[in-house]
């Protein structure tokens, strides 16, 4: 038996997607359990509106973070497997089919990771996309870590990783997935398992979420050594590149620019890709707003770095505070 699990809050304007997307399954769940974590708005109105159409049970818990509403739908799911999804995504019509054959072929296999992908609906959307996230072939299935957009597993497996760490509120699908990985190893990789979602519509809503996410980096003691060389680039070495070239040799001006480019070569590379995309309803990318993705990729690079120092000393502070309350995880510590 499949049970499909998701959490939503105030996702009035985009569930939908998801649940029509979930009608398109060419293998449909044997139960949707979904949890709402106390919407305000009519997210809850729009699901109820899918019962007679789909194996449909919705909870609603206000309040719970999303790994409280996580381990809700998976304690309360009737199913040996677990796919899971999230809201403000929409399933390409394979994906419950492909992320779930490794677990219903293999009885050794206990976990699955699938991938996502950004939909955008604009040349702003496209950069962001670009910008912030890997490209299929940039994957290595030995390592990577699948985001609960799009992940399946046993039941069992959930249970023996202790659910999704309920003290976190962003990060935790990886502390999950650690605790999966030390105990089953590498995962099955369906790269054809594939979730589309938007990304953020503006910069500030994207500021928000990249300093969130850092915020949860720093509560879960997570990627210290990437932090601190973001620190160290921002406010060790440009400080001093920029007082060498102004005081001494504009080539070390030439240098900082070259580390620049090379550290958004990768974004322009999946920008170009990115560009033989159309935007919904068939609209081509023309000159000029393909002008404009290229000028907005050192932007967003730069306002995510900016997120991302701002929010990781909030999350230790965090950290720091809450010590005692913390319960233990076995991180593995390269990860970190």
């Amino acid at each position: 038996m499949i049970s499909l699990v998701c959490t939503v809050y105030n996702e009035g304007r985009t569930v939908r997607d998801l649940l029509d997307s979930i009608l398109t399954q060419t293998l449909p769940p044997d139960e949707i359990v979904i949890v709402d974590g106390g919407s305000t708005d009519d997210t809850v109105a729009h699901i109820r509106m899918y019962e007679t159409r789909l194996p449909l049970r919705v909870i609603v818990q206000p309040g719970a973070n999303i790994s409280q509403g996580r381990n809700r739908a998976i304690a309360e799911a009737r199913g040996d497997i677990i796919a899971v999804t999230d809201a403000g995504v929409s399933l390409l019509p394979t994906w419950l089919e492909d992320i779930t054959r490794p677990l219903r072929e293999d009885p050794d296999s206990a976990v699955v990771s699938g991938f996502f992908v950004a939909a955008p609906w604009n040349a702003f959307e496209m950069a962001l996309g670009a910008a912030t996230l890997p490209d299929l072939s940039e994957i290595d299935p030995q390592t990577f870590l699948p985001s609960s957009r799009s992940i399946a597993f046993r039941k069992s497996a959930w249970q023996a990783a202790g659910g999704y760490p309920e003290w976190l509120d962003y990060c935790e699908d990886l502390i999950f997935d650690f605790e999966l990985r030390k105990r089953y190893g590498y995962f099955a990789w369906s790269p054809t398992a594939v979730v589309e979602f938007r990304p953020r519509r503006s910069l500030r809503e994207f500021f928000w979420q990249y300093f969130r996410y850092a915020r949860g980096d720093g509560k879960a003691d997570l990627w210290r050594h990437r932090h601190a060389i973001r620190y160290g680039v921002y406010l060790v070495a440009l400080p001093a590149l920029a007082g060498l070239g102004y005081k001494q040799n504009r080539a070390f001006w030439l240098l900082g620019a070259f580390g620049f480019l090379a550290y958004i070569k990768r974004p322009y590379a999946r920008l170009m890709r990115a560009w033989e995309r159309p935007l919904p309803g068939g609209i081509p990318l023309y000159f000029f707003e393909k002008t404009l993705t290229v000028g907005l990729i050192p932007i967003i690079r730069v306002v995510g770095d900016v997120a991302k120092m701002l929010g990781y000393p909030v999350g230790l502070w965090w950290r720091w505070r809450h010590r005692r309350e913390i319960p233990p995880h076995a991180t593995d510590r390269d990860m970190r």
